[in-house]
C-alpha cells in the first residue's frame, strides 16, 4: 500500500493559492520551492483553484487527471484515463460525467449506478456530486421538481456531517429553484457564489443563476472550463408549476446552514 500524498502545510497552501490566483507562471515558480512530496496535492490545488492545464503538468492519478480531462470538455480523454479502474463510486462518477459530456444514450443511467456505488461505499462527497449530476439531467429535461427531490439527498448529506452545503450542488439548486421561486433561487445562487472557488464550475452556474452572464462567461474562460458544464444552463427556464407549500423539496437549502 502506498502512502497517502504529503499534505501542504497552511504556509504553502496559501502561497500556492496566492500564486494560482495570479497566473500560470506565478503558480509555476511556487510549485518549484515546494518538496517533491506535496506536487500531489498542489496539483488538486490547481484543479480547485481554476487551473487545469496545470494539473494535467503536475500529476498522474488517473482519477485526478480524469476530473481535469473532464473540466476541459474531453470525456473520450477522461475515461481513457478511467481505463482499468474498478467500478466503484469515484471512477463511475467521473465515467457518468463523460457519459453526460459525450452525449452517450446511458448517461442518466451511468449516473444513477454511481449514485448507487455512492450509497454502497458510504461515500459522502460522491454522493453530492452524483445527486448534483443527476439534478443536471432532471434539469436538462425540464423536471425542476425532480431535480429538487435528487438535490435533497445530497443536502441531508451535508446536514448529517455538519459541514456546509457544496457549492456546485447549491449553484444547481438555484437553477432547480429559479422557475418556482425566483426570490429563494437567488439566496441560493449567492451562498453558491461565496462558496465557489475562481473558475469553477459552481461559480460560473452561480452567476448565471443570478442573470450574470458575462461575468460567468468570464469565469468561465478564466477556468478553461468546458462549454458543456454551462451552457444548458444559459437556455430560458422551462414553464414548471409552483409546488405545494408542503412539499418537502421545497426547502432547498436548510440543510446548508
Amino acid at each position: 500500500m502506498t502512502d497517502p500524498p504529503a499534505a501542504l502545510t497552511a504556509e504553502e497552501t496559501h502561497t500556492l493559492d496566492m500564486a494560482l490566483n495570479l497566473g500560470e507562471a506565478q503558480a509555476r515558480a511556487a510549485l518549484a520551492a515546494l518538496p517533491g512530496a506535496r506536487f500531489p496535492q498542489a496539483a488538486a490545488r490547481a484543479l480547485a483553484l481554476g487551473r487545469p492545464h496545470l494539473t494535467l503538468e503536475w500529476t498522474g492519478e488517473p482519477l485526478l487527471l480524469a476530473a481535469t480531462h473532464l473540466r476541459l470538455g474531453r470525456p473520450d480523454a477522461a475515461l481513457s484515463t478511467l481505463s482499468g479502474l474498478p467500478d466503484t463510486a469515484r471512477p463511475a462518477l467521473l465515467r457518468a460525467r463523460a457519459a453526460l459530456q459525450g452525449g452517450a444514450p446511458d448517461a442518466l443511467a451511468q449516473a444513477t449506478h454511481a449514485r448507487i456505488l455512492a450509497r454502497a461505499d458510504g461515500d459522502g462527497g460522491a454522493l453530492v456530486a452524483a445527486a448534483t449530476l443527476l439534478a443536471e439531467h432532471h434539469l436538462r429535461a425540464g423536471a425542476h421538481h425532480e431535480a429538487l427531490r435528487t438535490l435533497a439527498e445530497g443536502l441531508k448529506v451535508a446536514e448529517m456531517t455538519g459541514q456546509p452545503a457544496d457549492p456546485h450542488l447549491l449553484a444547481v439548486l438555484a437553477h432547480a429553484q429559479k422557475p418556482l421561486n425566483s426570490r429563494k433561487a437567488a439566496a441560493t445562487a449567492a451562498k453558491a457564489l461565496d462558496r465557489s472557488e475562481p473558475g469553477s464550475p459552481a461559480r460560473v452556474l452561480a452567476l448565471l443563476a443570478l442573470d450574470r452572464p458575462a461575468d460567468a462567461h468570464a469565469q468561465a474562460q478564466r477556468g478553461s472550463l468546458a462549454e458543456a458544464w454551462w451552457e444548458p444552463f444559459t437556455l430560458p427556464p422551462l414553464s414548471a408549476a409552483r409546488p405545494p407549500a408542503t412539499t418537502p423539496e421545497t426547502d432547498g437549502t436548510a440543510a446548508d446552514g
